[in-house]
């Protein structure tokens, strides 16, 4: 199902696409481990699905996780048409941004730094139009500053290529605002990795069996979101957003267990049993926060945090958000680099590394020989 959203105030659909693997799946005897994802825009080796801001899916495929990400995005193409694609920079080359152009749909997508499109154009907004590949776009360079309740800041750069050419139609700013939206589908992924599945990993042991899982999960949760969204179109003015999963899935459970009201009737009002659990406990408006992302498999090459990531280990609400678009920069200005330290602090600590006693240089371990060597250390471990 497709629901339109307003976006910016103009009415359009917005399509995510992104990959993902549901759960540590245990890997099947003779055949290539089976990822899933899913997308309002966003990719991933594994599956891919496309969904729009109610965070309901339009579309999956799924398979082995030797596929990439763009590869099983390219299956999607058909849901393209008329709709609003917002994706990372795993989906910005060239062949991917012409395919996505000639289907009929818009884009607007973070490309890579690296990248040095030629400037054509330049326009009042600071944007400037180029081209990727045969595909005629609008690039916008902007940096991004945060100022958290705490009084710290926090800086970032963005650099966007859209298919919407128009800067007084579509600012440079509100197209900055609406790519933050892509991150809504890790909602969608927790819903559906820790939410249904609660820890659990799929339990077939052959692709078949661990396919008719996926797919029924989906399913299950497709239903779940087509009940929160009209339960939320049922009281206008209600933010989707505002409408918490783990009340539907309760509400659903308590459904099959007592078996009570089960068929809708016109006298019990415009949404049912499961709606009017939904509409009771609406979640607050949601604040903007921003941290670390954080990753918890102890054996994730993403663990580490790093050394240029300077936002807060625990969440913090943001207060204020500044942008400033970058006019016709085809190189990204570069990041402030930290004051020297002062000429006598860094003599006294060298002092102090001279006076301490050498370490024992040990052999380099990657994350994965790490953590064999513990467990061979202590096989009691876990």
């Amino acid at each position: 199902m497709r629901y339109p959203v307003l976006a910016h105030g103009r009415l359009r659909r917005l399509l995510l696409c992104e990959g993902a693997r549901l759960g540590a799946q245990p890997v099947l005897a003779g055949e290539d481990q089976v990822s899933a994802g899913l997308g309002r825009i966003s990719h991933r080796a594994g599956d891919d699905a496309g969904r729009d801001r109610t965070r309901g899916l339009l579309g999956a495929v799924f398979g082995p996780a030797t596929c990439g990400e763009t590869s099983y995005a390219a299956r999607l193409m058909h849901l393209l048409p008329d709709q609003m694609l917002l994706a990372d920079r795993a989906f910005g080359g060239t062949d991917f941004l012409t395919a996505v152009a000639a289907s009929g749909a818009q884009f607007l997508v973070r490309i890579k730094a690296s990248r040095r499109p030629p400037v054509l154009t330049r326009l009042p907004d600071g944007s400037f139009l180029s081209v990727i590949g045969a595909v005629k776009v609008r690039i916008i360079d902007a940096g991004l500053t945060v100022t958290c309740a705490d009084g710290s800041r926090i800086a970032g750069r963005y650099r966007l290529a859209t298919t919407l050419l128009g800067p007084v139609a579509d600012p440079a700013p509100a197209l900055i605002a609406l790519y933050h939206e892509r991150w809504e589908i890790e909602s969608a992924y927790f819903a559906l990795r820790h939410t249904l599945l609660g820890g659990r990993v799929l339990r077939s042991g052959d692709r078949f069996g661990v396919e008719q899982e996926l797919w029924a999960l989906l399913t299950l949760y497709q239903a779940l979101r087509m009940a929160m969204v009209e339960a939320a179109a049922s009281r206008p003015g209600t933010d989707p957003d505002r409408a918490c999963f783990t009340t539907a899935v309760q509400g659903a459970r308590d459904q099959v267990i007592l078996a009570s009201n089960v068929l809708w009737e016109p006298a019990d009002g415009p949404v049912a049993v499961i709606g009017r659990a939904i509409l009771g406990d609406l979640l607050p408006a949601r604040r903007h926060r921003v941290s670390i992302r954080k990753v918890k498999s102890p054996i994730s090459r993403y663990h580490a945090r790093p050394c240029d990531d300077d936002r807060p280990l625990t969440s913090q609400n943001i207060t204020s958000l500044a942008i400033v678009v970058h006019e016709g920069q085809t190189v990204p200005p570069p990041r402030p680099t930290p004051e020297p330290p002062h000429p006598a602090e860094h003599e006294h600590e060298h002092q102090e590394q001279e006076q301490e006693p050498p370490e024992e240089v040990r052999p380099h371990l990657d994350r994965k020989e790490h953590v064999l060597a513990l467990l061979r250390a202590d096989p009691c471990r876990i």
